[in-house]
């Protein structure tokens, strides 16, 4: 603690941020500092401890002995601090930053224009960087502190990771309207004897349709496969393609001349559509308010 006690409180904040990134570009953006500002306060700390601090090994920054030593004295000092002066708190109409989000093709349809809508009004400072990925990428992004904040399907979650569900999401057929009954849907053999497409990031990792037809012991034939909505329903048009996706892909569907959804002819489980952060933001207020956000946009 001694050591601590020797260095101003940026320099603190700046150690916490580094250990807690192991990486000069995040803890930057997490500081709302230049890079060589951090760089130049490592250098600082270096000094001071007479020790790396952080070494590079394996394409990646490590703490050293003497950082994981610090690190327990460093947060507890920290929680004293926030406990004396109280968290700042954050005002959205006079913020100035960047969050990093990262979400499918269906997360950016459903959470995107309502989430939009509402910095433009309330927080015009507030920047979005949106990234895309599979499910384990987003988790390990979050991991790495590459996003602020992840959007999917998250079926097992460990710590240090935290979710709250948005919503409970189910399915819907789509088809060229010129191939289906004149009313209603298909039955299950007529459904089964039909191409398939599938909207997924990485085809072949298991989904909740084809899960839902294993325990029947039955197989669609998917024909096309691609991470793409948009470009999923405009396949349809003319063809006798099938599209199962999330009903919330298709709210609007009225747009898609020629097309028409129908009800699966199976029971598909719903499924919970999650934001997931890591815990070191839990404390964050402007990471709450946009957490915050986020749920207010998904509102029915």
């Amino acid at each position: 603690m001694d050591d601590l006690r020797r260095i101003d409180l940026n320099l603190l904040l700046t150690l916490h941020a580094l250990l807690a990134e192991q990486h000069v570009s995040r803890a930057a953006l997490r500081l709302h500092r230049s890079q060589p500002a951090v760089s130049h306060a490592l250098a600082q700390l270096r000094e001071i401890f007479q020790d790396p601090l952080l070494v590079r090994r394996a394409g990646r920054l490590q703490p050293t002995l003497r950082a994981l030593e610090l690190a327990a004295p460093l947060q507890d000092a920290l929680q004293q601090l926030d406990a004396l002066l109280g968290s700042p708190g954050f005002e959205p109409a006079r913020a100035r930053r960047s969050f990093r989000l990262a979400m499918s093709d269906y997360g950016a349809r459903v959470v995107l224009p309502g989430l939009m809508r509402c910095l433009r009004e309330t927080a015009p400072g507030i920047d979005l960087v949106v990234s895309q990925g599979s499910r384990e990428a987003m988790l390990g992004q979050l991991l790495d502190g590459e996003v602020d904040l992840a959007l999917g399907v998250f079926p097992t979650l460990a710590e240090p990771l935290q979710a709250a569900t948005l919503f409970e999401e189910g399915f819907v057929c789509v088809a060229d309207r010129a191939t289906l009954p004149a009313r209603g849907g298909l039955t299950l053999p007529a459904w089964l004897a039909r191409p398939h497409v599938l909207v997924a990031m990485r085809p072949g990792a298991d989904n909740e349709i084809d899960q839902a037809l294993a325990a029947l012991g039955q197989q669609r034939r998917v024909v096309l496969a691609l991470p793409h909505w948009a470009a999923a329903s405009d396949v349809l048009v003319g063809t006798d393609l099938v599209l199962t996706v999330a009903r919330r892909s298709v709210q609007n569907i009225k747009a898609l001349r020629g097309l028409r959804c129908f009800e699966p002819p199976l029971a598909i489980r719903a499924f919970a559509f999650q934001q997931v952060w890591h815990e070191r933001r839990k404390k964050e207020a402007a990471h709450h308010w946009l957490r915050e956000q986020v749920m207010r946009a998904c509102a029915p």
